[in-house]
């Protein structure tokens, strides 16, 4: 017997209650405390309730609140996971006619490109010569300080009916 007390008092955990009324108050005080753990818990800022039935409707009423709380959450992440499937098939659309609208820029730029450059061979007709701004000769400057006229065509120049036209000049 010796060993067996020896062993217990070198072990820091309390011996077990020898009597039943002993171990009916330990468990009453184990009980005690939870509750007295539950009111701080329901209430952090206010003292601990002593009265158990007012700490059970307390946790009773809190239980309800948060299971009401919860299916409101769960509502709201549904409504958001179907806000987001319809938000990825947007973006999936978007993606697709971006991609329609680019390769149809790219056709348009090709066809641009095919007109505006001439076929082989194609030689272009040569600018035209500038000619008389509305019937009226402009002098030429082939000098730099000498003014010369432009070539006349050679309507202009016929002299041929010169005598009939115009009188003679003395």
């Amino acid at each position: 017997m010796k060993l067996l007390r020896a062993r217990d008092e070198s072990s820091n955990a309390p011996a077990p209650p020898r009597s039943k009324a002993c171990r009916e108050k330990m468990r009453r005080d184990r009980l005690n405390d939870r509750f007295m753990e539950l009111s701080a818990i329901l209430e952090p800022g206010k003292p601990p309730k002593v009265d158990k039935s007012a700490i059970l409707v307390d946790a009773a009423r809190m239980v309800t609140q948060l299971r009401g709380e919860a299916v409101k959450l769960k509502e709201s992440n549904e409504s958001l996971q179907e806000k987001i499937t319809e938000l990825k098939a947007e973006k999936n659309e978007l993606r697709d006619e971006k991609q329609r609208l680019k390769t149809e820029k790219e056709q348009l730029e090709s066809q641009v490109k095919a007109i505006s450059t001439p076929p082989a061979g194609y030689l272009p007709h040569p600018p035209a010569a500038p000619g008389p701004m509305g019937g009226k000769f402009m002098p030429y400057v082939g000098y730099p300080q000498v003014s010369m006229w432009q070539f006349m065509p050679p309507a202009a120049v016929d002299t041929s009916q010169d005598h009939s036209i115009r009188p003679p000049v003395a």
